[in-house]
């Protein structure tokens, strides 16, 4: 049992979204397997980059034992920062990057309460420019340093872009590179994940002719905010106030509405709003029913706070070099993935409960420390209580209102 005890280097409770045989297929499609026996096996390799994740603040040493502190000693050797360091270079970011599309998708089942409007399932677009990289030359070389009128960013930056299921804040898929390139660049390499069961919501980032002419050829709906200089031409007026146009050969349907809300504390805010949408019948589909569903766009800024913020801390990413970036921003987006699967198993044993509802931050302390703790790894243990049952179930947030005291005025 000694000499395999390595073997049974885990994520904790995440191993049951990320399986042993899942890391040894996706090593075995990467051609990441080792070659000859090691101390560090790659399938460790991956956990231990996965667990980099978790404990962002710590070096490699003490997230090492971490990882294997709930083996009870079984392990012979305790492997040397060197030879972390080199697990990580064998591995390279391929294996990561394809652990991550494995488990991208939505998670939501269809009767899950929040997550579709009739019969669509609502996504969303968003990108995130604040991910810092280390001041390293082959680092700049890659990613560059943003200039402004005051001089230069100390750090590089990433820019990651997401599409996001928003009822659950799970993701669909993500790019991420140079800052200086286009968010619509990144977003289209995700548009071949869209299809004619979605409804996709969008900010005015998104409102370029072409961008909206590419989105609608994948089938999906569109609910798209326009930026407030747009004008579309009025080929007909609708009942409701909304009209219909036509931009670059896509038919939509535009929605003009004042939004003010009034705070608990008395504080009054407004906006104009200028929505288009593909779903055009005003019958079927009231203008405020739409103005309200758009709200649901802002779930996808929820998931960049539990990703950047609550999992990475904010912090600089420790990787040196691009493609050790690339590994470790795949391994972000991995356990981040994994939770977000975790939690919404969690909300399903509570029938009716919305996803929004379950906290990002009691699921990752919860997974870390049942990655401490080996539960329901080691095959002599029973089972433990798991995400699912203990954490995330037991401490549900409250129930979120939608715009509590707006009003919408065609």
């Amino acid at each position: 049992m000694r000499d395999r005890a390595i073997d049974w280097t885990h994520p904790g409770e995440l191993t049951r979204q990320l399986p042993f045989e899942l890391v040894d297929d996706v090593l075995e499609r990467t051609g990441g397997t080792q070659r000859r026996l090691r101390l560090l096996p790659s399938r460790a390799g991956v956990y231990f980059v996965l667990a980099l994740v978790l404990f962002p603040q710590l070096g490699y040493m003490r997230v090492w034992d971490k990882l294997t502190s709930g083996l009870r000693g079984l392990l012979p050797l305790r492997p040397s920062e060197k030879a972390l360091r080199e697990v990580r270079r064998r591995l390279g970011a391929a294996p990561l990057q394809l652990l991550f599309e494995t488990l991208a998708g939505p998670v939501a089942q269809p009767i899950t309460p929040g997550v579709r409007y009739r019969c669509w399932r609502t996504v969303a677009f968003d990108g995130c420019s604040s991910t810092k990289a280390p001041d390293r030359p082959r680092v700049c070389a890659w990613l560059g340093k943003h200039k402004h009128r005051y001089g230069t960013d100390g750090y590089p930056l990433l820019k990651i872009m997401v599409l996001c299921e928003t009822g659950t804040r799970a993701l669909l898929g993500a790019a991420f590179g140079p800052t200086p390139e286009k968010e619509t660049g990144y977003a289209e390499k995700l548009l071949p994940l869209l299809d004619n069961k979605m409804l996709l919501l969008n900010d005015r980032g998104f409102d370029s002719d072409d961008f909206l002419a590419k989105a609608a050829a994948t089938g999906a709906q569109l609910l798209v905010r326009l930026k407030g200089t747009r004008t579309p031409a009025r080929r007909a007026l609708l009942p409701d106030g909304s009209f219909l146009t036509r931009i670059n050969g896509t038919r939509l349907r535009i929605i003009d509405a004042h939004i003010a809300v009034t705070t608990a504390k008395g504080l009054r805010l407004e906006g104009h709003y200028r929505l288009a949408t593909t779903l055009t019948d005003h019958r079927r589909y009231p203008a405020a029913e739409l103005v309200e569903l758009y709200h649901e766009r802002w779930e996808i800024e929820s998931a960049f706070y539990s990703l950047r913020h609550t999992l990475q801390r904010g912090l600089v990413l420790r990787s040196q070099d691009a493609t050790e970036i690339q590994q470790e921003l795949r391994a972000h987006l991995t356990v981040y993935q994994a939770l977000c699967r975790a939690m919404a198993e969690a909300v399903e044993a509570f029938p009716g409960t919305d996803p929004d509802r379950a906290s990002f931050a009691v699921a990752l302390e919860t997974a870390k420390d049942q990655l401490i703790a080996a539960a329901d790894v080691l095959p002599d243990t029973g089972p433990g209580d798991g995400v699912p049952r203990r954490g995330v179930g037991d401490q549900l947030l409250g129930v979120r209102g939608r715009l509590p005291g707006a009003h919408f005025h065609g």
